[in-house]
């Protein structure tokens, strides 16, 4: 199967972030073992699971979802990845959002999160047991959050 996008020395760094990062929060691993750091990626990209994540600006922007996230918002790479990721959600539930977030940064991640959530076309889906935490570079610092869930309904 093709990826679906080239990937490039940032993309394969960022797979091994949010692999490492979530290993080093919850005890778990990801996804399997792979042998090279484009298999990661790419198996990454076409998990049947949502993955996404964002950086660290003031209002973070996505900078990662794979082939699932993109299919469930409805977006392109290029669309996805200029997004402020407040706006997956909408205005009434941004709030909430914004409490979840600060919760996993002072705690390193959260289990079972649940939440509205909306796509570009405005359809909106509800996630349930998502598990939501922070990313950090190889040196330990905070480079991120990101998310993952395979379970959504739309509304």
């Amino acid at each position: 199967m093709e990826p679906l996008i080239k990937f490039t020395g940032v993309r394969l760094a960022h797979a091994k972030c949010l692999v490492r990062s979530y290993a080093h929060f919850t005890g778990r691993k990801l996804i399997g073992d792979h042998e090279s750091d484009a298999e990661l990626a790419q198996a990454l990209d076409e998990a049947p699971f949502v993955l996404v994540s964002h950086g660290t600006e003031a209002d973070p922007v996505l900078n990662y979802g794979n082939a699932t996230a993109l299919a469930l918002w409805e977006m392109s790479w290029a669309e996805f990845t200029q997004t402020p990721s407040r706006l997956t959600a909408e205005a009434p539930n941004r709030e909430e959002r914004a409490r979840l977030l600060a919760a996993v940064t002072a705690h390193g991640f959260i289990d079972d999160y649940s939440g509205v959530r909306i796509s570009k076309n405005g359809r909106r889906f509800r996630i349930s047991k998502a598990t939501v935490w922070n990313l950090l570079t190889e040196d330990g610092l905070p480079c991120g959050q990101a998310a993952s869930f395979n379970s959504w309904t739309w509304l």
